[in-house]
Order: C-alpha cells, then structure tokens, then sequence
C-alpha cells in the first residue's frame, strides 16, 4: 500500500467540499468501424490491467483521517463495475457526443472501487464509435492519462520500457540517498527560498481580479466542445515567430476569451483574466507511472491586446518570465516539503481552500502532447482524441489541448448556466490560429518583431509592422 501524495489528496478533499463538481478527467476516443463486442472490450482493458496494477486500486481512508489515505488492491475487484455502453440519440453526431461528454463530467466516480471507467458509445454518425476514458485525477494527471489510454490499444513493437527503468533504477537511488543526508542542512535555506519564489503565486491565486463574467459560482451540469486546428501550422507559425507551441496556443485563448468578453459587453483590461497553466514535472523515469506529476505557473492573459502577433508575443514572454522565476519547481518543491506534515493539517488546508471564494483565477489551460503515432483498437483506426477535464473553485471555464497525429484538439468544459455561449471559445481559437497563420506566411523579417510593451489598440501605429 502507498500512501496518497497531498496534491492527490487535495483533489478528494475539493471534490468532498464542492458538491457541485467532479473531479475526473477524461479523453475520448473516436473511432472507425464497428463497436467491438463486450469480450473485445474486455481484452483491450486486460493489457491496461497487466500493466497498471494502480488500475485494481482503490482508495482507503483511516479512521477519522488521522493518517493519510492509502491506496491498496481492492478486495473484490470486477472489471464490470468500469465499463459502461451507451447509444447516442438521433442523428448519433457531434453534438449528441458532446452532450453525452457533458453529462458524464458531472458523474463522480465511485469510491468504493478503483477510481476509472470506461464508457462505448455506440452509434456514432459515419460508421464510428467511441470511448469515453474517465479516471480520477487523484489517480492520473492529462499525460498519464494519455498513457493509461494508450495502455488500452494495440500494442506495437518490442516493449523495452521495464528494462530501461531498470538501468535508472540505481542511479535514482544514490541520487535519492544524497539528497537526505545532506536534508538536515539544506531545508531550511530551501524551504526559505521556495516560498519566496512562490510568494507571487500565492498572491495571484487570492488577490482578487478585475471583475469577469469567467468567475463565479458553478451549478451541477456542463457544456462541452471542441475546437480543432492543424499542428503542422501551429508549429509554422511558432517558427516564425520564435516561439514554442504551447505559447501559440495559449495566444489564440487568450483571443478567444478577449471575443467572449466583448461579445458580452464586458471590457477586456489587463488586469481581468489570470489563468492557471499546469505544467508537467514528470521525469522520463516516471513516463509510465499512473499518478500526479504536475506544477502550475499563474498569468495574466494579455486579452487587452487586440493585435494578434503583439498579443503571441506578450504571452511568450509572460510565461517566460514565470519560468525563469522557477514558480513551478517551486511549487513543487512545496508539495515535496508538504508530505513531511501530518495529513490532517494538508487536508484541513484543501477544505479551506475548496471553501474560500476565490476570485483571482478566471481560467485554466493545460496542454498534453498526445501520441505521434497511430493508435487503433482491435485494427480499427482511433481517428481522433478528445481531451475533456472537469471545472472547480469558481472557474468556469477550462481548456484542454491535446495533439494527435497532425492535429491539436482544444477540448472546452463550461458551467452550463453561466457559459450558454461556450461555441464562442472554440471559433474563437480556430479564428485566432488562421491570423496568426496568415501572419506568419506574410512575415518577412519575424525577427525584428518586438515584445508588446503597451495595451495595444489595434490602431495602425501597433499594427503596421506586422501587415501581411
């Protein structure tokens, strides 16, 4: 048995706190051909099982949570309770998929069994099919997520992970038992430092934000759709512009969010929007590894900027300078430091958390690299992934990105009350990545292009330099 860490203990305390929510992430998968039998299903999910023994887990508190939760096999394990079939309605299209996706991120997982499921969705337009993965994220994060998913599919070419974890395996020890003796002697300069770096974060994460139609309360049922763009033009135009996808993508959010604020009648100033973006720690030891490796850094989105190239480059370089601050590893760090404390402290500190009104972040965006290769099941093509993560603590929107083959897929989770508008997010995005694309295309010099210093009106002095 092993014990909880306290992020993946934190997410249990949140979900117990907030009724309104749950906490499990999901991708779906599409696929062509015919629905596999129930036998099929169950070989597919079996290679999962052979791998992942987390996936024959389930959660177990102590009494009166004086220590903290464990997980350890469960006793009467059946792969029935994890698979469930639906149909969907006529037509059997994108829209009757989407509100079925809906309708299962309000579905908590049950706690009596192995925190996962996984739903076939039969009757699909175009002779497909899908399958909706669900797990806690108390069990995975997007990229084991994605890795428990490919668990599922055919497998291709000799396996030579377990021997290469082995080569590691003793060095990641000496390394392991360096850095406790010399603990006594470094945590304090250590623990004085991190929170010093992480001081801005916290900070960002209670101080209140501009006022926004992007924070507030959240009711029980959702919205969900999809935005897709083509990776190979994603990249074009991170190349033009010097910088990385993740910062393309993140800019054509931030676009998208600037057009549903004003198509609110709400002003985007600069202070409106902070998003969370999570970023991932896992190490290439723990590639395969179910559980929860992952940091976050909070920024401002640049939604004040109206052009679309001054507005890429101020989210490079305000993600730039997050990073340099090691914000992340920090907060990591902190999470380390935070198993030494007795769990109910780190539980008490979550309820508080998930309590408190927070009205400094309005969004999230996490982007997960997905497989380069083509993924099928029992031979048919997996054709399309879609990733989908819950919302929670007043965010009402959140963000996805996940790549496949040649293709980012943005997947957008909304409050179904407060978001009826959510399709304006995913034009939004497909508008902004086809400017930024005709930009590129039509720039002759990118490197002479200077990081947005002003709000940027959109008046021909900041736009003239960047004019096809």
């Amino acid at each position: 048995m092993t014990e909880l860490g306290p992020l993946d203990t934190g997410f249990m305390e949140m979900e117990d706190t907030d009724r309104h929510i749950s906490f499990g992430i999901g991708t779906v998968v599409i696929v062509d051909g015919s629905t596999p039998t129930r036998n099929e299903l169950r070989a597919w999910l079996d290679r999962g099982l052979e791998r992942h023994g987390r996936l024959r887990q389930r959660v177990r508190r102590a009494p009166l949570d004086l220590k903290a939760p464990v997980w350890e096999n469960d006793p009467n394990f059946d792969l029935g309770h994890h698979i469930r079939w639906a149909a969907l309605p006529d037509p059997g299209g994108e829209i009757e998929l989407q509100e079925l996706i809906a309708t299962e991120l309000t579905q908590r997982l049950d706690r009596d069994h192995p925190l996962w499921e996984v739903v076939v969705v039969d009757r699909l337009a175009q002779d497909r099919w899908a399958m909706i993965v669900k797990a806690h994220h108390t069990m995975v994060d997007g990229i084991s997520e994605i890795m428990l998913l490919e668990s599922f599919c055919d497998p291709v070419g000799a396996d030579e992970r377990s021997t290469a974890a082995g080569r590691r395996s003793h060095t990641s020890l000496l390394k392991l038992m360096k850095s406790t003796i010399q603990a006594p002697v470094t945590m304090p300069r250590f623990a004085v430092g991190t929170v010093r770096i992480l001081a801005p974060v916290l900070y960002a994460a209670i101080a209140p934000a501009g006022e926004s139609s992007l924070n507030g309360p959240i009711g029980r049922q959702r919205r969900y759709t999809v935005a897709r763009t083509m990776l190979p033009q994603v990249r074009e135009i991170a190349a033009a512009f010097g910088v990385t996808v993740n910062d393309v993508a993140v800019a054509a959010i931030a676009a998208a969010y600037r057009r549903l604020l004003l198509s609110r009648g709400e002003q985007p100033i600069p202070t409106t929007l902070r998003i969370v973006v999570p970023v991932s720690t896992r190490t290439i030891e723990a590639k395969y590894v179910l559980d929860n490796r992952v940091s976050a850094v909070i920024s401002h989105l640049p939604i004040e900027i109206d052009d679309p190239v001054q507005r890429l480059l101020a989210v490079h370089q305000r993600i730039q300078r997050h990073r340099s601050r090691g914000e992340a590893d920090a907060e990591q760090s902190l999470l380390s430091l935070a198993r030494r404390l007795p769990f109910g402290i780190i539980a008490e500190i979550f309820r508080l958390a998930s309590s408190f009104p927070q009205r400094g972040v309005g969004a999230l965006a996490t982007n997960i690299p997905g497989p380069g290769r083509r993924l099928t099941l029992g031979g048919r093509e997996v054709v399309e992934l879609w990733p989908c993560i819950p919302i929670a603590l007043r965010v009402r929107t959140t963000i996805a990105i996940l790549s496949y083959l040649d293709r980012l897929t943005f997947g957008i989770t909304g409050d179904y009350d407060t978001t009826p508008d959510i399709d304006t997010i995913a034009s939004g995005i497909a508008t902004e990545i086809a400017a930024l694309l005709a930009h590129a295309r039509g720039q002759q010099t990118p490197h002479q292009l200077q990081p947005a210093t002003g709000h940027g009106d959109g008046s021909p002095s900041t736009r003239r330099r960047h004019a096809p």
